[in-house]
């Protein structure tokens, strides 16, 4: 009770004043450790125990960035992740591992710290990405993708460094075992499935476990959340929840995984589940809860007498390892064409080493590979290169955002605006809008937030121009005033919602066309005065609903004829339904709308039949 006070009077003091100052909540909660260090070692507090248990805030947090993405998405961004994130991996642990070895390391020992530092910290990156709403610029993708990278990578290296071992390190290791040190692990509840078995059954073991655990999450979590919202207590949907990623956790550890992974997987194929949006709100206050203490043991866990006997190397490291980094990501933002402060949010904010670093260090002893004295200096090096992190996402605030933000200002100022159509967003969806609006004669004016689309846009000899569609300095610069249509085609349904919401209160005669990632959504913008909406997988889904009944044998005039009543019928349910949905009540609890719903879709088919008037090919 004394130390969960502690920690929560610490937070709650030191955060706000870091964020007045504008250094950001996580060098709050570091330095809040920093100086509640003595503090919880005088209340003889392990630390360490109490920082394995905040990595949960690391767990539910990539289970959340996982219910952001669809299993599309994530293919979407496999070039980047495995090319870009494998070359990081692979390029600093090579550069750190050839350091080492300068230094007089033995190869197997520089290489375990090239793998140990060539990690960066997910949790303190993807928190400080988010509080400042860079995840969706070019230089937020990017680095999503390396750290996502980064914890694929910690299982082959689990199963990698313990052939690392040093011969002289091993015997002195089983010495103390066998004189009765460090044996007090043994007579624990062991629950792995993978003691004993050989490389390839591990693997297997594995392979099936996430299999197990990508098919519990596509076909079980509706019916368990539907289940449990009968109760209509929150308390026990906020548990179920909590549980739910507990439970994944604890399976991705029986085989050897990383939870972070697993559950990362989970919420990928959680994506598109109804009760998306409810678990996310249940979980997210949670996951800062630990993320905050977890940042808080990290401040803590620095041995200020170990820095301070070795203080010149501690930082010299801390400094050469921030620079390797860097070096090594700047050349890759350069490869992979990131521009202007994209390129600089890469090279900067994953210029540290990581949380998992504390575990593969502690793994590398246990298995001999990495001597106590050596790990203990790493330990500090981590440790003080996580702390400098804010700080160098400050130095991108202040000094390198600010001057291609004003680039961005006079490009946008420069914007033309006698073009009376603006399309928001030029991928899949707006690009095909804009073809045919273009290709018809009309002039369009294109604003998009991704460098990669401006640049293949503007090698075609269109009109395009870099920047956040949301801005309302942006669009006043594109025109906005005088448009007479927006195309609403952005990433992200908050984004969509929020613009389309802005417009529709500033500018309502604006013509506004909302693309809308599904049926929920769709009632979403209808809530807040849309009345132009598409779904933007909806009429490919029609085309292919036309071709299965041509494949059981109906006609094309009769599958036409069916589409097109099942597509009347469609848009009546939605009418309809309009007026019973309410965005606070999740539909699973919203019980006039699922009875209407459900009354509809009956009436719906026995209309469809009657008028068909057909009888099934495969009938008559």
């Amino acid at each position: 009770m004394l130390i969960a006070l502690i920690l929560f009077l610490g937070g709650a003091i030191a955060v706000p004043i870091a964020s007045r100052l504008g250094l950001g909540s996580v060098l709050g909660y570091l330095l809040a450790g920093i100086v509640l260090s003595p503090v919880l070692h005088w209340a003889d507090t392990d630390v360490t125990r109490l920082q394995h248990f905040a990595e949960f805030g690391v767990v539910m947090m990539l289970f959340l960035v996982g219910l952001e993405l669809s299993p599309t998405a994530l293919w979407d961004m496999r070039s980047r992740i495995f090319l870009l994130g494998g070359l990081q991996v692979v390029g600093t642990t090579i550069l750190a591992a050839a350091i080492a070895v300068g230094l007089g390391q033995p190869w197997t020992v520089g290489l375990a710290i090239g793998m140990v530092l060539a990690l960066s910290s997910t949790a303190i990156v993807n928190q400080t990405l988010s509080e400042k709403g860079l995840l969706r610029c070019d230089g937020g993708h990017a680095s999503f993708s390396v750290l996502l990278f980064q914890d694929i990578a910690v299982i082959p290296m689990l199963v990698f460094i313990p052939l690392l071992a040093m011969p002289e390190l091993r015997d002195a290791t089983l010495q103390v075992a066998a004189s009765g040190h460090g044996t007090t692990e043994q007579h624990g509840l062991n629950l792995s499935l993978v003691d004993g078995l050989q490389g390839w059954q591990v693997a297997l073991v594995s392979f099936a476990m996430i299999a197990v655990v990508v098919a519990a999450g596509h076909y079980l979590t509706d019916p368990i959340f539907r289940f449990v919202s009968r109760s209509r207590l929150r308390e026990l949907f906020v548990s179920t929840a909590l549980m739910l990623v507990l439970a994944i956790a604890l399976l991705m550890t029986m085989v050897g995984l990383s939870p972070a992974l697993g559950t990362f997987l989970a919420g990928v194929v959680m994506a598109r589940s109804d009760y998306r949006h409810e678990i996310e709100s249940d979980i997210s206050p949670l996951k800062g809860i630990f993320l905050g203490v977890f940042f808080i043991t990290v401040g803590a866990s620095i041995d200020f007498t170990l820095l301070s006997d070795n203080v010149r190397t501690v930082l010299g490291l801390t400094f050469g390892l921030i620079l390797i980094k860097a070096l090594v990501l700047y050349g890759l933002a350069h490869l992979f064409r990131l521009k202007g402060g994209d390129k600089w949010l890469l090279t900067l904010g994953l210029a540290q080493a990581g949380e998992f670093g504390f575990v593969l260090l502690t793994f590398s002893v246990a298995n001999a590979v990495l001597p106590g004295e050596i790990a203990d200096l790493l330990l500090l090096v981590v440790a003080l290169s996580m702390l400098l992190t804010p700080l160098l996402f400050i130095l991108y605030d202040k000094v390198i955002a600010p001057r291609y933000s004003n680039r961005q200002e006079r490009e946008a100022d420069a914007i033309d605006s006698s073009a009376r159509i603006i399309i928001a967003g030029h991928g899949r969806f707006g690009g095909i809008v804009n073809r045919a609006l273009s290709a018809a004669g009309f002039e369009t004016t294109v604003v998009d937030y991704s460098s990669e689309q401006l640049e293949m846009l503007r090698g075609f000899g269109l009109r395009a121009y870099f920047g956040d569609a949301t801005r309302p300095d942006l669009l006043q610069a594109a025109g906005i005033e005088e448009a007479k249509v927006l195309v609403v085609a952005i990433d992200g349904k908050e984004s969509v919602t929020q613009l389309t919401r802005y417009v529709i209160e500033r500018h309502p005669q604006v013509h506004i066309v909302a693309r809308a990632y599904d049926r929920m959504h769709v009632y979403d913008l209808w809530s807040i005065g849309c009345r132009d909406i598409i779904r933007e997988t909806y009429d490919s889904s029609i085309r292919a609903g036309r071709s299965a009944f041509e494949a059981l044998g109906f006609s094309r005039d009769q599958s036409g004829m069916m589409m097109a009543e099942f597509e009347a019928m469609d848009r009546r349910i939605m009418t309809d339904l309009a007026d019973l949905y309410d965005t606070d009540v999740p539909i699973s609890e919203n019980e006039p709308f699922k009875a209407r719903y459900r009354e509809m879709q009956n009436e719906w088919e026995h209309e469809l039949k009657g008028r068909m008037g057909v009888t099934r090919p495969d009938e008559s």
